[in-house]
């Protein structure tokens, strides 16, 4: 694609405001290339704020200074604003807003009991898209830039609105707020879609990777976008290995891969494609932004700068201490509950089918479960995966299940709805209405999870989580919702058997002796600070600690001696040595591989490296 395209798809009329949208599925460079983007269009003079929707935001990280909830100016660079949308403040300003024009008319207990009502478990979630189109209503900037969350819950946010027009057109109060104060909420979350829908104000740009899951994910959203009337610009494929790295057999295996890739994305996406190539290095900061923003807008040279020279090496190298690491992978009280989470692009689920694979194969009843509503686990099993558990073929002692949210859904209602045919037709009618709200589709996402929890005759349970955010979101929350657990019945009071359910579940992770809580990382900054942040959240919030690290694509001895390899080994190195240290917990390394880990005889191989 040519460098002008993409400038058109990026560039503002003048007098109007732009819109740019970068998705993808978690880890692609969707931040990075957000970012660089923001930085090139506010050196040619346009206002342009970068706003980031994803509960784990990485800009400050990236921009190497604080960023908040609110615009915040870039201070090397002129004309460049961010903005990390804080769910929590979000949603504390959004209960204030539904509030406030009923000050003068209802007495405190009455606005007491709707500031209760609205901790309801989808606030947080049309708290974030009330920011977020904010923003597409502010004429102030020449161009706003979206960086925003793994894809399955972009999409989930971007659906929205059009869940919450039968709520908006009720009387009374809903879960989402009073009708009265929704009303005008309602023709800006009209108009916020009319943008998302108008190709001239609107680029949607997907960041994705030369390989099989990012390529599914990127052509599963973009259908569901296309439902919702939204038009797909731009591909950027990020990371493509520079032919001139690849002098070894095993990089010209990855390189063949990878070319085979980018042929089927060139083949079956009818759009306009631009291609990164891998640097030998992380991308932070303002230089390294402009120089990854001079390539994809301006043609010039790809190279961003060397890796900075690894620490003196005081200690013998980093290995996985595999003893620790089986213990706390095996059960000990019970069934053992091994929880894989991490920053999206990670190789969470790679990870985590290893090890079920591995477990199985030592003869341990074994289930595994994914949460993330991009997963990927049909594809690395070569094989249809639903919510029932089902056996994983050529792997004895191994079932594999997902949490399929529309079934999910049914199933609460059902429940629901159930344990009120008694009551009268208004109740009846009240709890349909509830179990229509944007709430109802949370709350079974979460019943079916402690389901999980449920279940006998396994030895280890494992679960694949969404990235990192979502998934401290999801057991935070519930402390949040207090009485809508049950949310068919009209006082908000949540069951006994439901609360006692959840206790269990929670008593059940804390515990050290039944559950194991594994980040997965990569050796660079942003993947290891999120893991890092987000264990210390997990701590503080719900009582979890970290049990272990899976750090992956570790490089592989014998191969990549060459300039590019060295250098990205050394930046290994040096954050190999500061893992340990920080967590202080048991390691264990993932090797790179030069295939797709797809495929029981794949992940056997893996899992014989590892363990």
């Amino acid at each position: 694609m040519g460098v002008n395209l993409m400038n058109n798809l990026i560039e503002p009329e003048k007098g109007k405001t732009k819109f740019i949208f970068f998705s993808g599925k978690g880890g692609v460079g969707k931040s990075t290339m957000s970012c660089a983007t923001a930085v090139w269009l506010a050196r040619r003079g346009y206002k342009t704020l970068i706003v980031t929707t994803d509960p784990a935001p990485n800009l400050g990280d990236i921009f190497e200074q604080k960023i908040g909830h609110h615009a915040t100016a870039i201070v090397t660079v002129p004309n460049l604003y961010a903005v990390e949308i804080n769910p929590d403040a979000a949603s504390q300003e959004y209960r204030e807003r539904m509030v406030s024009p009923l000050k003068d008319v209802l007495d405190q207990k009455k606005l007491d009991a709707m500031m209760e009502q609205l901790k309801s478990p989808c606030v947080e979630e049309v708290a974030a898209f009330d920011s977020f189109i904010e923003y597409m209503d502010d004429p102030q900037y020449d161009v706003v830039v979206f960086d925003t969350a793994p894809t399955g819950h972009t999409i989930r946010l971007l659906a929205l609105p059009s869940g919450w027009s039968d709520e908006l057109d009720k009387d009374g109060s809903t879960c989402i707020g009073p009708s009265s104060s929704l009303q005008g909420a309602k023709v800006k979350y009209k108009k916020a879609i009319g943008y998302l829908q108008d190709g001239a104000k609107t680029s949607f740009i997907f960041v994705l990777k030369p390989e099989r899951s990012s390529i599914v994910e990127t052509n599963r959203s973009m259908e569901e976008l296309s439902k919702l009337g939204i038009k797909t610009n731009s591909l950027i494929i990020n990371g493509v290995l520079p032919a001139e790295a690849a002098t070894d057999a095993f990089f010209k295996r990855k390189k063949a891969e990878e070319d085979k890739m980018i042929a089927e994305i060139k083949r079956d996406f009818v759009i306009n494609e631009l291609l990164y190539p891998l640097q030998d290095t992380e991308i932070n900061g303002v230089a390294a932004l402009e120089s990854v923003a001079s390539y994809l807008f301006d043609n010039s040279n790809a190279k961003v700068r060397s890796a900075p020279e690894v620490a003196q090496l005081t200690t013998s190298p980093v290995k996985s201490d595999l003893d620790a690491v089986r213990k706390l992978l095996r059960p000990a009280n019970g069934t053992r509950y091994l929880f894989f989470t991490g920053k999206g692009g990670v190789g969470k689920s790679t990870v985590a089918c290893a090890t079920s694979v591995y477990l199985a194969d030592q003869g341990l009843r074994t289930l595994i479960v994914t949460t993330d509503p991009a997963s990927h686990l049909q594809e690395i099993f070569e094989q249809e995966v639903g919510p029932v558990p089902a056996p994983v073929k050529g792997v004895k002692n191994l079932d594999v299940a997902r949490i399929d949210q529309k079934v999910a859904l049914d199933e609460y209602r059902k429940r629901i709805l159930d344990s009120v045919k008694d009551q009268s037709k208004d109740i009846q009618k009240s709890v349909e209405e509830d179990l229509s709200s944007p709430c109802a589709e949370e709350m079974s996402a979460f019943e079916k999870f402690m389901s999980y929890f449920e279940l006998e005759g396994y030895q280890v349970v494992i679960f694949d989580t969404a990235p990192t955010g979502h998934t401290i979101r999801l057991l935070e929350l519930p402390s949040d919702w207090k009485g809508f657990i049950d949310l068919g019945t009209l006082a908000k009071n949540t069951s006994a058997d439901t609360r006692n359910k959840y206790a269990s579940v929670i008593e059940t992770m804390r515990s050290k002796d039944k559950s194991s809580f594994v980040f997965v990382v990569y050796p660079e900054y942003t993947p290891i600070i999120e893991a890092w942040r987000a264990s210390q959240e997990l701590k503080k919030q719900v009582g979890i600690e970290t049990a272990m690290v899976a750090v992956n694509f570790i490089l592989p001895e014998g191969y990549g001696r060459n300039a590019f390899f060295e250098s990205r080994r050394r930046q290994q190195q040096k954050y190999l040595q500061e893992i340990g240290p920080r967590f202080k917990v048991p390691l264990f390394l993932v090797p790179m591989l030069d295939h797709a880990p797809e495929g029981i005889e794949n992940l056997r191989a893996l899992a014989k490296e590892i363990f």
